[in-house]
């Protein structure tokens, strides 16, 4: 792919791709600094890709390895600046106020998930990749895809419920009695 066709890859591919980052690093500040990443990686060395089939499998393949990289790199900063527990900032709650309560429940239990399942799910659902391209992105078997899939729905049909069941409305002080 040539300099010409840098702008349609972005166009065609921004939107899912920070999507992807938005459910790894869960905060859109971060997912942008993924994201453009991504694309940075892709104009320094994506003319080596071969098969132009691949550049979908191929950027979400390597922001997965960014968010990596970046996450044991602040793992040994943090490391290094000994902060005790529960001094880091709390993961941002990045849910669009056009989006339903359905669909604010089922995103808030994603990501209460494990990553190993987490990724998954997003990759398959919100991204449309085959369970090969992820077996690819991933770096794993396919049966292993499958298996995180499986047990991924497991876990968010759970976490769903328990969400479904736990009291939502802030109980009024008063009595409904009247005192004698």
């Amino acid at each position: 792919m040539g300099s010409d066709s840098y702008t349609p890859l972005v166009d065609a591919y921004y939107a899912p791709l920070y999507r992807f980052a938005l459910s790894l690093a869960r905060n859109s500040a971060d997912a942008c600094d993924l994201t453009q990443q991504t694309f940075y990686v892709w104009a320094t060395k994506g003319s080596a890709l071969r098969d132009n089939s691949k550049v979908k499998t191929w950027l979400f393949t390597t922001l997965y390895r960014e968010f990596l990289r970046s996450r044991r790199h602040d793992a040994r900063l943090t490391a290094l600046d000994d902060l005790p527990p529960g001094t880091e900032d709390p993961p941002a709650k990045e849910i669009d106020l056009a989006v339903n309560l359905d669909s604010q429940l089922v995103v808030e239990a994603l990501q209460a998930l494990d990553e190993v399942f987490r990724v998954p799910l997003t990759l398959f659902y919100l991204e449309d990749l085959s369970y090969h391209e992820m077996a690819d992105l991933l770096e794993v078997p396919i049966g292993t895809v499958m298996s995180r899939l499986s047990r991924g729905k497991t876990q968010l049909r759970t976490a769903l419920v328990q969400k479904e069941r736990a009291p939502n409305v802030i109980p009024f002080p008063f009595s409904n009695q009247k005192s004698s």
